[in-house]
């Protein structure tokens, strides 16, 4: 309540808010619903009126509702899209109401307290919404009471047609009491139950003894119709918009110069910066859009190695990319927006470590605007005693430097496949040829045994054991030799510097 003023709350409910989505964004004709996989069928998810007019309905195999109706339209159904389209509607509905929350999968719910006056009244607001959201293709049932549950009551069980209905100020049940014992969002069982009592109306649940009905069905029942009629508190949790990382300027004379646009995105960037500050967030991607006095735009894109907030950082990274803007007659507007964002925590400055880390990132980021950040990798170590699968390679600006690299024998800078050595013996051969040259063994160092992943199939690992050797030639050659013992033979693996 707001200075003594009686609580109002309006409940939107979208009956077809899939089927009138899928139809804004591609008209159709005739009778229409959208399919979705459910088990080992398709059923129907949502229909238009049209459809249920030929005797189709929600749950339907998609089967039997073309059999019903052969004229039928279809589409799969998009669950995500809906859901963005009710967040949509959400914030359109704060043009009457600040508390506005999400009803379901397909009601809003706004308390329009102390806000219905702007519009010229309760039923004007309704007939407004009404108005507004039938004519953008949605099908839209209102309701309005004191309470969260009278108001979702009134929308999903009061008149379809005419004036939307509105509950009377502090008397819930005069408008709630011929409506059906489901308005009070029970679950179907307990409705069935309840019917086959003969308790079919809310008025009949009101007016029948508390304790039974408490004994019976638990608490759940009472506290529906309590919510109902405004004797427990129900609250409304609106949803907050997420921040919007974004900042523009329009300039009062067109700028071409680059030291100009520099000067501008500095500004833009100390207040968008700012802004991540607050929200302890740093910039991943960071769009610069440059509009020219002829209404033609260029964008420049710029990805970051580390999330970042400070301009001073990365107002340089954008000198190399401004250079090349063709400005034409002039520029007379600049956007610069955040498009994605990670959490950047505050934390202590100075040290060493930190410094580095910084150079590392900003280096990263100069190299990446010019063969892109994917392209710069790094090594990162493997659970596997395999050499070759021992390390994977991975985009250096999404990952981290590992400390720990776990070793149990030396190994060579230089691994490739095995190439094989015309050489006998389980010992390491006195002489032997590799890649057409002949060498003469001057040291050898092993043997280290590493035996195949059992549980893990590897091609070149079908010989079985390997008896690995550090082999030092006369001619100067340090090679990594291994020899295979099931399967009889001599392989170069690698090579030491």
């Amino acid at each position: 309540m707001f200075d003594g003023t009686q609580r109002r709350i309006v409940s939107m409910w979208f009956p077809r808010l899939a089927s009138d989505r899928a139809r804004r964004r591609q008209p159709v004709d005739g009778p229409f619903a959208l399919i979705q996989r459910q088990g080992s069928a398709d059923r129907i998810y949502c229909l238009t009126t049209e459809a249920e007019d030929h005797g189709l309905h929600r749950g339907m195999a998609a089967t039997d509702a073309r059999a019903f109706c052969r004229s039928l339209l279809t589409r799969p159904a998009d669950p995500e899209a809906d859901y963005r389209a009710l967040h949509l509607l959400r914030r359109w509905a704060t043009r009457y109401c600040p508390w506005v929350g999400i009803e379901g999968a397909d009601g809003l719910v706004l308390d329009i307290t102390g806000a219905a006056h702007l519009a010229g009244g309760e039923a004007a607001m309704l007939a407004d919404m009404r108005q507004r959201l039938t004519g953008a293709g949605y099908a839209l049932r209102l309701g309005l009471a004191d309470t969260r549950g009278a108001a979702w009551a009134l929308a999903h069980h009061g008149p379809v047609d005419g004036v939307p209905p509105i509950a009377p100020p502090g008397d819930a049940l005069a408008a709630l009491g011929r409506l059906p014992v489901a308005a009070l969002r029970l679950e179907d069982r307990m409705t069935a139950t309840l019917e086959r009592l003969g308790l079919r109306s809310i008025g009949d649940l009101a007016g029948a003894a508390r304790a039974p009905l408490n004994r019976r069905f638990g608490p759940d029942l009472l506290l529906r119709l309590d919510q109902a009629l405004g004797q427990q508190p129900e609250q409304i949790s609106p949803l907050v918009d997420p921040p919007h990382y974004a900042t523009r300027m329009t300039l009062p004379e067109p700028i071409g110069l680059t030291s100009d646009v520099m000067a501008v995105l500095q500004r833009l960037l100390d207040r968008l910066c700012e802004t991540m500050k607050r929200h302890e967030t740093g910039a991943r991607m960071l769009h610069l859009t440059l509009r020219r006095v002829d209404r033609d735009s260029q964008q420049i894109a710029l990805r970051l190695a580390a999330p970042l907030r400070d301009p001073v950082r990365i107002l340089p990274l954008f000198q190399r990319s401004v250079d090349e803007v063709d400005a034409g007659f002039g520029i007379d507007q600049m956007r610069l927006e955040a498009v994605q964002t990670d959490a950047l925590p505050a934390r202590q400055l100075g040290g060493e470590t930190v410094a580095d880390a910084a150079r590392l990132d900003d280096l990263m980021t100069r190299i990446g605007t010019r063969i892109g950040l994917e392209n710069i990798r790094r090594f990162l170590p493997a659970d596997s005693h395999i050499p070759e699968r021992g390390f994977i390679s991975v985009a250096a600006a999404h990952s981290t430097a590992s400390p720990k690299w776990s070793c149990h024998g030396q190994r060579p800078l230089h691994i490739f496949p095995p190439e094989p050595v015309t050489a006998s013996g389980s010992e390491p051969p006195q002489r032997f040829r590799w890649r057409r040259m002949s060498l003469s063994l001057a040291r050898a160092t092993g043997p280290e045994r590493i035996a195949p992943e059992w549980w893990a199939e590897h091609q070149d690992w079908h010989r079985g054991l390997r008896d690995y050797w550090r082999i030092e030639t006369m001619q100067g050659r340090r090679l990594w030799m291994f020899h295979t013992p099931q399967n009889p033979g001599w392989f170069v693996h690698g090579e030491f510097p």
